[in-house]
């Protein structure tokens, strides 16, 4: 790095001294290289040492980035190895600039411009009232769009426990669905969606055994009245067309005595649905398992 710019010195900061840059401010700029006693354009590079500076021409607390001195802003160099500087060191803390006059204020002219006039025309402060009442005033669309929003954040909160309540059921109705599974097959839970007067349920053949023996056990009458009660069961004619082997036969006995016999017959006397023939003296079907 270069050295002191100033003339008979040999300053460098290899030596321990501070260089500082010429200011760019024009009229400080010439004031420093007039001080210098030296006829020459300083460049970017132009410094000058801390040798040529007064100490009352460093700020007191402030410390540059690199941690040594700082000058004032208004900081000008006057020891040099010769005379007295043409331009002495400032002694005040700040650079006074010299405020312009005010200029005097001419007659207005009031012509087109309006806006610019000092006292302002009649019935104008009373618009100028109207108008900073309205921008007090609430707006109208603002409150219209604030009500709605309310509406609608209160919807949401009932559609959201609308929902726990849903969630709630559901989770009732597949414990209870499982509870189901505990004693009924799959097609006796779908029959039990059903109305009662159109039932027409595809049962499984699980379901027609079961059906078998819990006639066979209740007999005619608890069966019939288990299904109206709503039991999930089929018909007793759905028994006999769903059975494999079917016979014929002609008794006058009634199911429950078929039942004690212990043969695995049923007879169709006792359907609810009706007799098979127009015969009302016709005897039943009777099935053997």
């Amino acid at each position: 790095m270069g050295g002191c710019s100033a003339p008979n010195c040999s300053n460098s900061t290899s030596i321990g001294k501070q260089l500082f840059r010429f200011p760019k401010d024009p009229v400080r700029k010439k004031k420093w290289v007039v001080n210098c006693r030296r006829d020459f354009e300083p460049t970017p590079h132009s410094r000058l040492c801390q040798d040529h500076f007064e100490q009352s021409q460093f700020e007191e607390i402030a410390r540059s980035p690199a941690g040594g001195k700082k000058l004032k802003p208004n900081a000008i160099p006057t020891l040099f190895s010769v005379g007295d500087p043409p331009y002495p060191a400032v002694t005040t803390s700040y650079i006074l600039i010299p405020l312009k006059p005010e200029p005097v204020e001419k007659e207005l002219n009031f012509g087109d411009h309006g806006y610019a006039r000092r006292t302002p025309l009649p019935g104008l402060e009373e618009e100028d009232a109207d108008r900073a009442a309205e921008d007090q005033q609430p707006c109208t669309q603002c409150q219209l769009l604030k009500k709605q929003l309310e509406q609608e954040m209160q919807h949401t909160a009932r559609l959201q426990k609308e929902a726990e309540e849903m969630k709630k059921r559901l989770y009732r109705l597949d414990r209870i669905e499982k509870g189901l599974q505990n004693f009924l097959y799959e097609d006796q839970i779908r029959a039990l969606s059903l109305t009662k007067r159109s039932r027409r349920a595809v049962w499984s053949p699980e379901t027609i055994l079961k059906a078998r023996k819990i006639r066979c056990a209740v007999g005619t009458k608890g069966y019939e009245y288990l299904r109206e009660i709503g039991y999930p069961l089929p018909s007793y004619r759905t028994l006999c067309n769903r059975l494999e082997t079917k016979i014929m036969v002609t008794t006058d006995m009634s199911c429950e005595e078929l039942a004690e016999l212990g043969l695995g017959l049923m007879a169709t006397c006792d359907s609810p649905t009706g007799a098979v023939g127009d015969n009302d003296e016709e005897e039943l079907i009777s099935v053997l398992s």
